[in-house]
Protein backbone atom coordinates (compact mmCIF):
# COMPACT_ATOMS: atom_id res chain seq x y z
CA UNK A 1 0.00 0.00 0.00
CA UNK A 2 1.36 3.26 -0.88
CA UNK A 3 2.37 5.95 1.63
CA UNK A 4 -0.14 8.34 -0.29
CA UNK A 5 -2.94 5.96 0.12
CA UNK A 6 -1.81 5.21 3.86
CA UNK A 7 -2.47 9.11 4.57
CA UNK A 8 -5.89 9.03 2.70
CA UNK A 9 -6.87 6.49 4.87
CA UNK A 10 -5.94 8.20 8.17
CA UNK A 11 -7.41 11.67 7.10
CA UNK A 12 -10.88 9.75 6.79
CA UNK A 13 -10.47 8.16 10.10
CA UNK A 14 -12.46 9.76 12.94
CA UNK A 15 -11.36 11.05 16.08
CA UNK A 16 -11.75 8.18 18.05
CA UNK A 17 -10.32 5.81 15.41
CA UNK A 18 -7.27 7.29 15.49
CA UNK A 19 -6.20 6.27 19.16
CA UNK A 20 -6.39 2.55 20.67
CA UNK A 21 -8.01 4.10 24.17
CA UNK A 22 -10.35 5.96 22.88
CA UNK A 23 -12.06 4.26 19.84
CA UNK A 24 -12.35 0.75 22.99
CA UNK A 25 -13.16 3.48 25.31
CA UNK A 26 -17.21 3.45 26.98
CA UNK A 27 -16.53 7.23 28.20
CA UNK A 28 -19.21 9.71 27.05
CA UNK A 29 -17.10 12.97 26.76
CA UNK A 30 -13.23 13.38 27.24
CA UNK A 31 -12.52 16.93 26.85
CA UNK A 32 -8.54 17.90 26.00
CA UNK A 33 -7.79 21.41 27.80
CA UNK A 34 -4.49 23.67 26.31
CA UNK A 35 -3.96 27.43 28.12
CA UNK A 36 -0.65 28.39 25.83
CA UNK A 37 -0.24 31.11 28.40
CA UNK A 38 0.02 29.23 31.31
CA UNK A 39 1.05 25.93 29.44
CA UNK A 40 -1.47 23.90 30.77
CA UNK A 41 -2.60 20.90 29.45
CA UNK A 42 -5.30 18.84 30.66
CA UNK A 43 -7.38 16.22 29.87
CA UNK A 44 -10.89 15.30 31.53
CA UNK A 45 -12.81 12.38 30.99
CA UNK A 46 -16.74 11.76 31.61
CA UNK A 47 -16.89 8.05 31.76
CA UNK A 48 -20.52 7.13 32.91
CA UNK A 49 -23.25 9.73 34.40
CA UNK A 50 -26.37 7.56 34.83
CA UNK A 51 -26.36 8.05 38.49
CA UNK A 52 -25.54 11.58 38.30
CA UNK A 53 -23.23 14.41 37.46
CA UNK A 54 -19.18 13.10 37.24
CA UNK A 55 -17.18 13.72 40.18
CA UNK A 56 -13.34 12.49 39.71
CA UNK A 57 -10.04 14.38 41.77
CA UNK A 58 -7.59 15.87 39.14
CA UNK A 59 -3.94 14.36 39.35
CA UNK A 60 -0.97 16.41 38.81
CA UNK A 61 1.69 14.22 37.53
CA UNK A 62 5.05 14.76 35.09
CA UNK A 63 3.30 11.84 32.30
CA UNK A 64 6.31 11.17 29.55
CA UNK A 65 3.67 11.16 26.90
CA UNK A 66 -0.12 12.72 26.30
CA UNK A 67 -0.92 8.73 25.47
CA UNK A 68 0.24 7.61 28.65
CA UNK A 69 -2.39 10.76 30.73
CA UNK A 70 -5.30 9.79 28.03
CA UNK A 71 -4.86 6.05 29.62
CA UNK A 72 -4.67 6.79 33.10
CA UNK A 73 -7.60 8.88 32.98
CA UNK A 74 -9.78 7.19 30.78
CA UNK A 75 -8.86 4.63 33.59
CA UNK A 76 -9.36 6.07 36.40
CA UNK A 77 -12.74 8.38 35.59
CA UNK A 78 -13.90 4.53 34.51
CA UNK A 79 -12.74 3.65 38.16
CA UNK A 80 -15.10 6.09 39.73
CA UNK A 81 -18.07 5.39 38.00
CA UNK A 82 -17.82 1.82 40.02
CA UNK A 83 -16.54 3.51 42.90
CA UNK A 84 -19.66 5.93 43.10
CA UNK A 85 -22.36 3.15 42.11
CA UNK A 86 -20.79 0.50 44.66
CA UNK A 87 -20.69 3.59 47.73
CA UNK A 88 -24.56 4.19 46.69
CA UNK A 89 -23.37 7.66 45.85
CA UNK A 90 -25.70 9.58 43.33
CA UNK A 91 -22.93 10.37 41.46
CA UNK A 92 -21.07 9.42 38.26
CA UNK A 93 -17.62 8.49 37.04
CA UNK A 94 -15.07 11.09 36.02
CA UNK A 95 -11.34 12.34 36.59
CA UNK A 96 -8.92 14.75 35.56
CA UNK A 97 -5.08 14.80 34.65
CA UNK A 98 -3.16 17.49 34.51
CA UNK A 99 0.40 17.26 32.44
CA UNK A 100 3.75 18.09 34.15
CA UNK A 101 5.21 17.99 37.23
CA UNK A 102 3.58 19.85 40.19
CA UNK A 103 7.13 20.91 41.75
CA UNK A 104 7.96 22.81 38.92
CA UNK A 105 5.16 23.79 36.22
CA UNK A 106 2.12 24.64 38.98
CA UNK A 107 1.18 28.19 39.31
CA UNK A 108 -1.62 29.93 40.31
CA UNK A 109 -2.33 30.98 36.96
CA UNK A 110 -2.58 27.62 35.83
CA UNK A 111 -4.81 26.09 38.13
CA UNK A 112 -7.26 29.17 37.30
CA UNK A 113 -7.00 28.33 33.62
CA UNK A 114 -8.20 24.57 34.70
CA UNK A 115 -10.67 26.09 36.89
CA UNK A 116 -12.24 27.69 33.73
CA UNK A 117 -11.77 24.62 32.04
CA UNK A 118 -14.19 22.91 34.44
CA UNK A 119 -16.08 25.81 34.84
CA UNK A 120 -16.98 25.16 30.89
CA UNK A 121 -18.99 21.87 31.38
CA UNK A 122 -21.73 23.61 33.28
CA UNK A 123 -21.93 20.65 36.08
CA UNK A 124 -21.52 17.68 34.20
CA UNK A 125 -18.26 17.51 36.00
CA UNK A 126 -16.53 18.05 39.78
CA UNK A 127 -13.15 18.33 40.49
CA UNK A 128 -11.68 17.18 43.80
CA UNK A 129 -7.75 16.38 44.84
CA UNK A 130 -5.80 13.31 43.63
CA UNK A 131 -1.93 12.30 43.40
CA UNK A 132 0.19 15.48 42.92
CA UNK A 133 -3.14 18.56 44.06
CA UNK A 134 -4.05 19.33 47.78
CA UNK A 135 -6.65 21.41 49.34
CA UNK A 136 -5.11 24.50 48.59
CA UNK A 137 -4.75 24.12 44.87
CA UNK A 138 -8.56 23.20 45.12
CA UNK A 139 -9.20 26.61 46.91
CA UNK A 140 -7.63 28.28 43.86
CA UNK A 141 -8.77 26.13 41.24
CA UNK A 142 -12.09 27.28 42.44
CA UNK A 143 -11.68 31.04 41.99
CA UNK A 144 -12.91 30.06 38.45
CA UNK A 145 -15.46 27.20 38.85
CA UNK A 146 -18.09 26.53 40.94
CA UNK A 147 -17.70 22.90 40.25
CA UNK A 148 -14.81 21.84 43.07
CA UNK A 149 -15.62 19.75 46.19
CA UNK A 150 -12.77 18.95 48.91
CA UNK A 151 -11.86 22.77 49.11
CA UNK A 152 -10.75 24.13 52.38
CA UNK A 153 -13.51 24.86 55.17
CA UNK A 154 -12.40 28.25 55.05
CA UNK A 155 -13.08 28.47 51.36
CA UNK A 156 -16.53 26.53 52.06
CA UNK A 157 -15.30 22.80 51.60
CA UNK A 158 -15.16 19.69 54.08
CA UNK A 159 -11.33 20.15 53.91
CA UNK A 160 -8.84 16.96 53.33
CA UNK A 161 -10.58 13.70 52.30
CA UNK A 162 -7.36 12.00 53.47
CA UNK A 163 -8.80 10.44 56.55
CA UNK A 164 -12.21 9.55 54.76
CA UNK A 165 -10.46 7.82 52.34
CA UNK A 166 -7.96 5.62 55.01
CA UNK A 167 -11.59 5.21 57.27
CA UNK A 168 -13.05 3.32 54.37
CA UNK A 169 -9.80 1.34 53.86
CA UNK A 170 -9.85 0.49 57.42
CA UNK A 171 -13.61 -0.25 57.41
CA UNK A 172 -12.92 -2.56 54.83
CA UNK A 173 -9.85 -4.06 55.89
CA UNK A 174 -11.31 -4.85 59.34
CA UNK A 175 -14.57 -6.42 57.40
CA UNK A 176 -12.40 -9.15 55.30
CA UNK A 177 -10.13 -9.49 58.03
CA UNK A 178 -12.98 -10.39 60.27
CA UNK A 179 -14.23 -13.42 57.77
CA UNK A 180 -10.73 -14.41 57.38
CA UNK A 181 -9.99 -14.76 60.92
CA UNK A 182 -13.07 -14.26 63.22
CA UNK A 183 -13.99 -11.03 65.27
CA UNK A 184 -10.14 -10.51 66.63
CA UNK A 185 -9.84 -8.81 63.09
CA UNK A 186 -6.63 -7.36 62.79
CA UNK A 187 -5.59 -7.59 66.56
CA UNK A 188 -1.80 -9.21 66.56
CA UNK A 189 -1.91 -9.41 62.24
CA UNK A 190 0.73 -8.21 60.52
CA UNK A 191 -0.07 -5.66 58.28
CA UNK A 192 2.17 -3.92 55.22
CA UNK A 193 0.90 -0.74 54.54
CA UNK A 194 2.83 -0.02 51.33
CA UNK A 195 2.70 3.84 50.46
CA UNK A 196 2.23 6.22 53.58
CA UNK A 197 1.15 10.01 52.19
CA UNK A 198 -1.79 11.44 52.82
CA UNK A 199 -3.88 8.18 53.15
CA UNK A 200 -1.58 5.53 53.97
CA UNK A 201 -0.44 7.56 57.03
CA UNK A 202 -4.05 8.06 58.41
CA UNK A 203 -4.18 4.21 58.02
CA UNK A 204 -1.43 3.14 59.97
CA UNK A 205 -2.85 5.16 63.13
CA UNK A 206 -5.73 3.27 62.61
CA UNK A 207 -4.70 0.01 62.74
CA UNK A 208 -2.27 0.78 65.72
CA UNK A 209 -5.20 1.97 67.58
CA UNK A 210 -6.83 -1.89 66.70
CA UNK A 211 -3.87 -3.59 67.84
CA UNK A 212 -2.20 -4.51 64.53
CA UNK A 213 1.61 -5.12 63.96
CA UNK A 214 2.52 -2.74 61.31
CA UNK A 215 5.55 -2.41 59.14
CA UNK A 216 5.44 -0.08 56.45
CA UNK A 217 7.49 0.85 52.91
CA UNK A 218 8.00 4.05 50.81
CA UNK A 219 10.52 5.59 49.22
CA UNK A 220 10.56 8.91 50.66
CA UNK A 221 12.77 9.27 54.09
CA UNK A 222 10.29 11.80 55.67
CA UNK A 223 7.45 9.84 55.40
CA UNK A 224 6.36 8.89 58.70
CA UNK A 225 6.65 12.49 59.74
CA UNK A 226 2.80 12.67 59.64
CA UNK A 227 2.30 10.06 62.29
CA UNK A 228 4.88 11.99 64.98
CA UNK A 229 5.89 10.04 68.32
CA UNK A 230 3.80 6.70 66.92
CA UNK A 231 6.40 6.11 64.05
CA UNK A 232 8.54 4.66 66.86
CA UNK A 233 5.50 1.59 66.71
CA UNK A 234 6.55 0.98 63.20
CA UNK A 235 8.70 -1.17 61.23
CA UNK A 236 10.30 0.49 58.18
CA UNK A 237 11.57 -1.91 55.32
CA UNK A 238 12.52 -1.27 52.13
CA UNK A 239 9.72 -3.37 50.35
CA UNK A 240 6.48 -4.59 52.09
CA UNK A 241 5.83 -7.25 49.13
CA UNK A 242 9.20 -8.94 50.33
CA UNK A 243 7.62 -9.98 53.94
CA UNK A 244 5.83 -12.34 55.63
CA UNK A 245 2.38 -10.45 55.91
CA UNK A 246 -0.90 -11.19 57.01
CA UNK A 247 -2.51 -8.16 55.65
CA UNK A 248 -1.30 -6.23 52.35
CA UNK A 249 -2.20 -2.80 52.06
CA UNK A 250 -1.16 -1.16 48.55
CA UNK A 251 -1.65 2.71 49.27
CA UNK A 252 0.60 4.34 46.76
CA UNK A 253 0.44 4.17 42.74
CA UNK A 254 -1.30 1.25 41.15
CA UNK A 255 -0.57 -2.48 39.24
CA UNK A 256 1.38 -3.41 42.20
CA UNK A 257 -0.51 -7.10 41.98
CA UNK A 258 0.68 -8.76 39.10
CA UNK A 259 0.90 -12.75 38.61
CA UNK A 260 4.15 -12.56 40.35
CA UNK A 261 3.01 -11.24 43.24
CA UNK A 262 0.17 -13.51 43.17
CA UNK A 263 2.20 -16.25 43.29
CA UNK A 264 4.55 -15.21 45.83
CA UNK A 265 2.53 -12.71 48.47
CA UNK A 266 2.31 -14.44 51.69
CA UNK A 267 -0.95 -12.18 53.01
CA UNK A 268 -4.25 -13.64 53.07
CA UNK A 269 -6.14 -10.17 53.00
CA UNK A 270 -5.18 -7.78 50.24
CA UNK A 271 -6.92 -4.33 50.95
CA UNK A 272 -5.65 -1.19 49.88
CA UNK A 273 -6.23 2.48 49.04
CA UNK A 274 -4.06 2.59 45.71
CA UNK A 275 -6.23 2.73 42.43
CA UNK A 276 -6.09 0.17 39.76
CA UNK A 277 -4.17 -2.57 41.91
CA UNK A 278 -4.54 -4.93 39.61
CA UNK A 279 -1.97 -5.39 36.48
CA UNK A 280 -4.78 -6.96 34.59
CA UNK A 281 -7.59 -8.22 35.34
CA UNK A 282 -6.44 -12.01 35.42
CA UNK A 283 -4.73 -11.37 38.47
CA UNK A 284 -8.01 -11.37 40.47
CA UNK A 285 -8.60 -15.46 39.36
CA UNK A 286 -5.14 -16.11 40.79
CA UNK A 287 -5.39 -14.15 43.66
CA UNK A 288 -8.95 -16.15 44.29
CA UNK A 289 -7.04 -19.30 43.07
CA UNK A 290 -4.82 -18.88 46.50
CA UNK A 291 -7.84 -18.24 48.78
CA UNK A 292 -6.30 -14.41 49.37
CA UNK A 293 -9.43 -12.08 49.75
CA UNK A 294 -8.77 -9.16 47.56
CA UNK A 295 -11.27 -6.21 48.71
CA UNK A 296 -11.32 -4.29 45.20
CA UNK A 297 -9.63 -0.82 45.35
CA UNK A 298 -12.71 1.26 44.61
CA UNK A 299 -15.22 -0.38 47.23
CA UNK A 300 -12.29 0.21 49.40
CA UNK A 301 -11.21 3.46 49.02
CA UNK A 302 -14.43 5.20 48.47
CA UNK A 303 -14.18 7.24 51.70
CA UNK A 304 -13.06 10.15 49.58
CA UNK A 305 -15.96 10.38 47.35
CA UNK A 306 -18.27 10.03 49.95
CA UNK A 307 -17.01 12.91 52.21
CA UNK A 308 -17.15 15.08 49.06
CA UNK A 309 -19.47 14.23 47.31
CA UNK A 310 -21.54 14.53 50.13
CA UNK A 311 -20.82 18.35 50.12
CA UNK A 312 -23.23 18.17 47.23
CA UNK A 313 -25.95 17.17 49.89
CA UNK A 314 -24.57 19.20 52.90
CA UNK A 315 -24.63 16.22 55.17
CA UNK A 316 -23.08 16.67 58.29
CA UNK A 317 -19.78 15.66 59.27
CA UNK A 318 -21.30 12.67 61.39
CA UNK A 319 -23.59 11.58 58.67
CA UNK A 320 -20.71 11.61 56.31
CA UNK A 321 -18.21 9.32 58.65
CA UNK A 322 -21.56 6.58 59.18
CA UNK A 323 -21.18 6.28 55.38
CA UNK A 324 -17.78 6.14 55.16
CA UNK A 325 -18.22 3.28 57.97
CA UNK A 326 -20.70 1.32 55.53
CA UNK A 327 -18.37 0.46 53.55
CA UNK A 328 -17.33 -2.72 55.73
CA UNK A 329 -21.37 -3.22 54.76
CA UNK A 330 -20.44 -3.03 50.94
CA UNK A 331 -17.26 -5.24 51.34
CA UNK A 332 -19.19 -8.13 53.54
CA UNK A 333 -21.72 -8.19 50.77
CA UNK A 334 -19.44 -8.50 47.88
CA UNK A 335 -16.92 -11.25 49.53
CA UNK A 336 -20.10 -13.38 50.02
CA UNK A 337 -21.06 -12.81 46.39
CA UNK A 338 -17.95 -13.57 45.37
CA UNK A 339 -18.28 -17.15 47.19
CA UNK A 340 -21.89 -18.16 46.63
CA UNK A 341 -21.47 -17.28 43.14
CA UNK A 342 -18.16 -19.18 42.48
CA UNK A 343 -16.52 -15.65 41.12
CA UNK A 344 -14.05 -13.51 41.61
CA UNK A 345 -14.33 -10.38 44.06
CA UNK A 346 -13.59 -8.04 41.05
CA UNK A 347 -16.68 -9.55 39.10
CA UNK A 348 -18.38 -10.15 42.22
CA UNK A 349 -17.98 -5.69 42.53
CA UNK A 350 -18.55 -5.84 38.88
CA UNK A 351 -21.74 -7.52 39.00
CA UNK A 352 -23.47 -5.31 41.78
CA UNK A 353 -22.41 -1.96 40.15
CA UNK A 354 -24.12 -3.35 36.41
CA UNK A 355 -27.02 -4.06 38.70
CA UNK A 356 -27.25 -0.63 40.05
CA UNK A 357 -26.64 1.18 36.69
CA UNK A 358 -28.99 -1.11 34.67
CA UNK A 359 -31.87 0.04 38.06
CA UNK A 360 -31.20 3.56 37.21
CA UNK A 361 -31.35 3.38 33.23
CA UNK A 362 -34.78 1.86 33.87
CA UNK A 363 -35.74 4.21 36.34
CA UNK A 364 -34.89 6.58 33.75
CA UNK A 365 -36.38 5.15 31.14
CA UNK A 366 -39.91 4.32 32.95
CA UNK A 367 -40.08 8.44 33.58
CA UNK A 368 -39.69 8.97 30.29
CA UNK A 369 -42.80 7.12 28.88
Amino acid sequence: MSTEVQERQVQRLGVFERNDDLRDAEHEQVVFCRDRRTGLRAIIALHDTTLGPGLGGTRFFPYQQESDALTDVLRLSEGMTHKAAVAGMPLGGAKAVIIGDPATTRTEELLEAYGRFVESLAGRYYTAADVGTTTDDLDVIGRTSRYVVGRSVGAGGSGDSGRSTALGVFSALTAAATLTWGESGVADRRVGVEGVGKVGRHLVEMLLDAGARVVVSDPRPDALDGIGARSAAVERVSSVLDESLDVYAPCALGASLTPRTAETLSARVVCGAANNQLLHRGVAELLRQRRIQWVPDYVANAGGLIQVGSELTAATPAEVEAKVRRVADTTREILHLAVDQDVTTWEAARRVVAGRLDAARESDRQEQR
